[in-house]
């Protein structure tokens, strides 16, 4: 029997109201990439056509988002973080070049935060990766993709601060 959106919800809810914390959301990235090898789930919630931003459900007690996104040819960011929140991207279709980034120096209001690159990997349709508080990350599409993306809180509402790649640590005073 294919996963409902409304069971998924559920799943994520007792996850965090059980472990809270990132044992959690490990939890809950386990049921991200459990959701993505479910063929009826990607085909029901993240169709071909899918909005970049698709919000599918807020959690109205702890506040969590699931969201469906799609992106049509190439798109990319710079290195980010969630501000006060975590997310978990998982892969629903096509792939994302994702790069891990060293933070160097936090943001400001007035001052963007410095980031040294760490590492890129692909992702593949199936996989789930969690990008706990403060991690920054940067997305890298070529090509068509969907993705399945759970926000510990709804980013629309929330303000972030930029941040710059560097060339070298060294070079942040």
């Amino acid at each position: 029997m294919a996963i409902t959106l409304e069971q998924f919800a559920a799943d994520c809810r007792a996850a965090l109201t059980q472990a809270p914390g990132t044992p959690g959301r490990e939890k809950v990235r386990e049921l991200v990439a459990r959701a993505l090898a479910d063929a009826d789930f990607v085909a029901t919630y993240i169709p071909p056509g899918t909005p970049e931003r698709h919000l599918l459900y807020e959690d109205p007690e702890l506040g969590f988002a699931i969201l469906a996104h799609g992106y049509v040819g190439a798109k990319g960011s710079a290195p980010h973080d969630h501000g006060p929140s975590w997310a978990i991207y998982g892969q629903a279709a096509g792939e994302t070049i994702m790069t891990d980034w060293e933070c160097l120096a936090r943001p400001t209001d007035s001052v963007p935060g410095k980031a040294a690159f760490v590492r890129d990997y692909v992702m593949k349709p199936g996989d789930a990766y969690l990008y706990d508080v403060g991690v920054l990350h940067s997305p890298e599409r070529k090509g068509d993709t969907r993705l399945l993306r759970i926000e510990g809180l709804n980013m629309a509402k929330v303000r972030r601060f930029p941040y710059q790649a560097v060339a070298e640590k060294a070079a942040v005073a």
